[in-house]
């Protein structure tokens, strides 16, 4: 093979552990661990079960609510049967954004992708062993008050944040 002056050959990365995917992964590593390690000081030590509404500041609350649907409740599932398929939508959701992952080429967008897949694991682990997930955060005031989330589920909108402004940045639309 010829090249000519000032070109190089790009070496291929390892498909699913390369530097960005090593950095992807270390993140949903970190997402996992904190949002299961919170649910279990939550469920265990707390026992916000037994000790709930905790009031934090006047528009904050610590409380439990049993998420058996997607984001907000959607979905919502009471059965066996839609608890599986929802765990099915889960694993494959985590799986094909890990192939994604494999394939990107910006930091930022590894960055995203591994939240993504740490909060959508963490959530997935919480079906599995409790056939819901854990939802504690509440955020309120003045009569209203807004969805109850937790750790992955901010871990997801911070990934789907960083996925966005990623796709956004000019320099993302300049042909190589």
């Amino acid at each position: 093979m010829r090249l000519n002056a000032g070109s190089s050959l790009k070496q291929p990365r390892p498909l699913l552990w390369g530097n960005l995917s090593s950095l992807g992964l270390t993140l949903a590593a970190f997402s996992l661990l904190v949002d299961q390690l919170f649910k279990f000081w939550m469920l265990r030590v707390i026992d916000i079960a037994s000790n709930q509404p905790m009031i934090v500041t006047p528009f904050f609350s610590l409380v439990l609510a049993w998420n058996q649907g997607v984001s907000y409740g959607w979905f919502a599932q009471s059965g066996d049967l839609g608890r599986l398929i929802l765990m099915g939508v889960s694993l494959v959701a985590a799986l094909l954004l890990w192939v994604w992952l494999a394939r990107t080429s910006s930091p930022l967008s590894a960055a995203g992708l591994g939240m993504i897949i740490g909060g959508a694991v963490g959530n997935l682990i919480d079906r599995v062993i409790h056939g819901a997930v854990a939802d504690f955060f509440l955020f309120h005031a003045l009569g209203y008050s807004w969805y109850i989330f937790n750790i992955a589920d901010v871990a997801i909108v911070a990934g789907v944040l960083a996925l966005l402004y990623d796709s956004f940045r000019e320099n993302r639309w300049q042909k190589a």
